[in-house]
């Protein structure tokens, strides 16, 4: 049955984790995600499960590794300097084509930065933080029971099509309490392959499993390479998420993901007030990114200007100016270092564009 509870965000990504079979977690403590290996460290041994805190984020990177090879549920979760140190494993577990699910609780930067809230690693997410042509599937969600939804859907897309997926939250929602059903939403019925490629062992009743990354044939590279392009085309056919409010008949968008979705709606209802019709898109995978219903945008007459509105120096704008293909004027605003903007400055920012009071 359903429970509706008060819950932090970094508990709910524990509890979330738990309820969508995940067995096996691997992380190493860093602000402002600490909660989330605290809460796991007691409910994995309830469920019996496997917690672990590593001696560093490298080693439980390559943990995740070796757990999603046996074909486990997995996962790991850490803040942006902690993902930095993963990003050659997770490079590895891509190219390995295994599935885990991997959380970033942002925070300010670059270099060791602070503890805040932050957007600052939009790409290193969406771009690929480490070598080699890999990608993520990257989910951004702005409230606590859409985290917990994510997280669950998360899992399966990360069974569905053998590549880790990455939860890219901020520390305001890690760090905040909001009431939530502990029930995932209806979820899209996926047709999760068997996991007969995991080495599980065989005592010789059939092939042995190898699961590898090198490949020092370069006709064999290739290929390898080949077969993620191809899967990563139809992730980009089939993920796509985001959610549109208002954009018809809008003066101008807000392109917002995360917690700063949240602000972008208050602006919204802001300026309302003052007689400007604001829509919002809010993109959800941030890869794939929903080019197409950016694309749409500058195909509305009424809009005047597309907004993107970050925590950080501008990253997403890049692929809003993409999608937009220069059919509108794109502007940025951002504050950076763990820096919230809020509502009113942003809505200045805004009426100076639009040149309305």
């Amino acid at each position: 049955m359903a429970q509706k509870v008060l819950i932090k965000g970094n508990e709910a990504i524990g509890e979330a984790a738990i309820m969508a079979g995940c067995r096996h977690f691997f992380g190493y403590p860093i602000t402002p995600q600490n909660e989330v290996a605290e809460y796991i460290s007691k409910r994995m041994p309830q469920v019996g499960g496997c917690f672990l805190q590593a001696e560093s984020e490298l080693a439980a990177i390559n943990m995740v590794y070796g757990a999603a090879g046996a074909g486990a549920r997995v996962m790991t979760s850490s803040s942006s300097p902690g993902i930095s140190l993963m990003q050659e494993g997770i490079s590895y577990i891509a190219a390995s084509e295994l599935p885990c699910l991997i959380v970033n609780v942002m925070r300010g930067g670059p270099g060791l930065g602070g503890i805040q809230p932050s957007q600052a690693d939009y790409f290193q997410a969406t771009k690929g933080g480490g070598h080699g042509d890999y990608r993520l599937v990257v989910l951004a969600p702005s409230t606590i029971q859409e985290m917990i939804d994510l997280i669950v859907e998360g899992f399966d897309i990360a069974d569905q099509y053998r590549n880790p997926v990455m939860i890219l939250a901020d520390g305001m929602l890690g760090q905040m309490m909001e009431p939530v059903v502990l029930e995932p939403k209806k979820r899209i019925e996926r047709q999760l392959p068997a996991k007969d490629w995991a080495t599980t062992g065989c005592d010789g009743s059939r092939p042995r499993n190898v699961i590898n990354s090198l490949f020092m044939i370069p006709e064999q590279l290739e290929q390898r390479n080949l077969v993620l392009i191809d899967k990563y085309k139809r992730i980009e056919q089939n993920e796509v998420q985001y959610q549109s409010i208002d954009i018809e008949g809008a003066d101008a968008v807000l392109v917002a993901y995360g917690t700063m979705a949240r602000i972008a709606r208050t602006v919204a209802k802001k300026a309302k007030e003052l007689g400007i019709s604001v829509g919002i898109l809010r993109p959800i995978t941030l890869w794939p990114f929903p080019y197409d219903a950016v694309a749409a945008i500058g195909d509305i007459p009424n809009v005047k200007a597309v907004f993107s509105i970050e925590m950080s120096a501008g990253q997403m704008v890049e692929d809003v100016k993409l999608g937009i293909s220069g059919k509108k004027p794109v502007y940025f605003y951002g504050r950076t270092g763990g820096m919230i903007p809020s509502p009113n400055e942003v809505l200045d920012y805004i009426c100076d564009v639009l040149e309305v009071r």
